[in-house]
């Protein structure tokens, strides 16, 4: 997977897409072949190892922590640091203002977008070097996404290479360097975001 860029992976429901993220994760055991990153071996390495070694998640349906406060969600996220995270939380803070201004409140009150803002927070809060987000737009309204996917760009820009499966394929595609089609778990189509976008395949199946 190229390095430092946006990723995007599109395809039907059922295609194998969240099964990728939650296999690279280190959630799902794959039946055959390996996964490596920078060089090593992660195919057998349990969720905690994945995360030390830079690969986060944002899950789908958010999963935040409802009876904690977000700052709280916040240092969850930095569970397996020993050095101080004081400066990553001012950077998730300025990331999303919403968040500093909701520090005390139980993530469970929070709104979905805020929730969204929450799970990617939290994510941030490891270092990663890969951050795999699945279906980042479900559930939000559109200025709710258009703002989530600037956020995206910006963290990308920081240099964190983001792994993107996203239902809206139209949003997907323009915020991706490099995009994959994925078809019954095989990859069908591959090539610039801007390039799918006018594939008339493309277009006739995943954008109406």
């Amino acid at each position: 997977m190229p390095e430092h860029e946006i990723v995007t992976l599109i395809g039907a429901n059922g295609a194998g897409k969240s099964t990728i993220l939650k296999t690279i994760a280190g959630l799902v055991k794959p039946a055959s072949g390996t996964i490596t990153f920078g060089g090593a071996d992660i195919t057998a390495a349990p969720p905690h190892r994945i995360v030390s070694m830079g690969i986060t998640m944002v899950p789908e349906g958010r999963r935040v922590f409802p009876d904690l406060t977000v700052l709280e969600n916040l240092k969850i996220g930095a569970y397996l640091r020993k050095d101080s995270i004081k400066q990553d939380i001012e950077w998730v803070c300025e990331l999303f203002p919403r968040l500093k201004e909701r520090s005390w409140q139980t993530a469970g009150t929070l709104s979905g977008g805020e929730q969204q803002m929450l799970a990617v927070g939290r994510a941030l809060m490891s270092r990663p070097k890969l951050m795999m987000m699945d279906e980042p737009s479900l559930g939000l309204a559109p200025l709710i996404v258009k703002g989530i996917f600037e956020i995206i760009r910006a963290i990308n820009s920081q240099g964190v290479t983001i792994l993107l499966i996203e239902q809206n394929a139209n949003v997907a595609l323009h915020a991706a360097d490099t995009a994959y089609v994925l078809e019954s778990g095989r990859l069908v189509m591959q090539g610039a975001g801007s390039e799918l976008l006018n594939n008339e395949a493309v277009k006739k199946a995943y954008l109406g």
